[in-house]
């Protein structure tokens, strides 16, 4: 089914709270190829009930009280696209630059980091392929950071349901016990100065993490997990994209 844009007869009233008290700054991450997605456009320009992916994470940080300002990583030559095809197409109330992506992810972040504005003490890094998550979840991380000096960042994940195999080869070697183990997901969000320095310390290290989390880890910080849910998903490969359509298409007539 199609939708329409984000409604623009909300943005007066999520305005005055968006400006009350945001230290956010929401880093959003598009700059991958999507080599395994298949489509040349890559997947967070491919449609999504009526508007490029990428419309719908921005469309729920634009919405999220704490966000100040929101930097989108893209590539320089599609600069122009973003700017047409995507931020065109909704209408945000808060602040939006651009910064241009890098080699890898982690290189993309970075730049994204580098563009934050210092006055605001956190960032939010999200991957502009996860279309599904919410202001709620959004906001829900954000706190977790703010709300204890002692934290570093903080992370959403989903626990692990399925039973993990520790496996060498094709032969099984352990069965761990799941529920030491969550799934990963974004947005993770930190104390800006903090990701800052881990990321510069991996780029002088020549240090490649999993994600943001894993940098900060490395330094010692600590990070916290909250709990999100499934449906979060990133859309990685073209089968994910009719899950992510089905599970928006629900959200959108609830």
């Amino acid at each position: 089914m199609g939708a329409p844009a984000p409604c623009p007869c909300a943005c007066a009233e999520r305005l005055g709270s968006a400006t009350d008290g945001a230290d956010t700054c929401a880093v959003i991450v598009a700059g991958g190829t999507g080599e395994r997605f298949g489509d040349p456009r890559g997947k967070q320009f491919v449609e999504l009930c009526g508007l490029p992916l990428m419309c719908w994470s921005l469309a729920a940080f634009d919405r999220a009280p704490s966000v100040a300002r929101i930097v989108v990583v893209c590539a320089p030559e599609r600069v122009a696209e973003v700017e047409k095809d995507v931020l065109s197409r909704i209408a945000l109330t808060k602040p939006v630059s651009l910064a241009p992506s890098g080699a890898t992810r982690q290189a993309s972040v970075l730049s994204g980091l580098s563009a934050a504005p210092r006055e605001l003490a956190l960032v939010a890094v999200h991957d502009a392929a996860r279309p599904l998550v919410d202001p709620e979840q959004i906001e829900r991380v954000i706190a977790a950071v703010r709300g204890d000096d002692q934290v570093a960042g903080a992370i959403l994940a989903a626990r692990t349901v399925d039973t993990l195999k520790l496996v060498e080869g094709s032969t099984i070697i352990a069965t761990p016990d799941r529920s030491f183990y969550w799934a990963a997901q974004t947005p993770q969000a930190f104390r800006r100065r903090v990701l800052l320095a881990a990321h510069k310390a991996a780029a002088r290290d020549e240090y490649e993490g999993t994600d943001d989390a894993s940098l900060v880890e490395r330094m010692g910080g600590c990070v916290l997990v909250v709990e999100g849910t499934r449906d979060n998903i990133k859309v990685t490969l073209p089968e994910d994209l009719a899950i992510a359509e089905a599970a928006l298409e629900r959200r959108l007539l609830s």
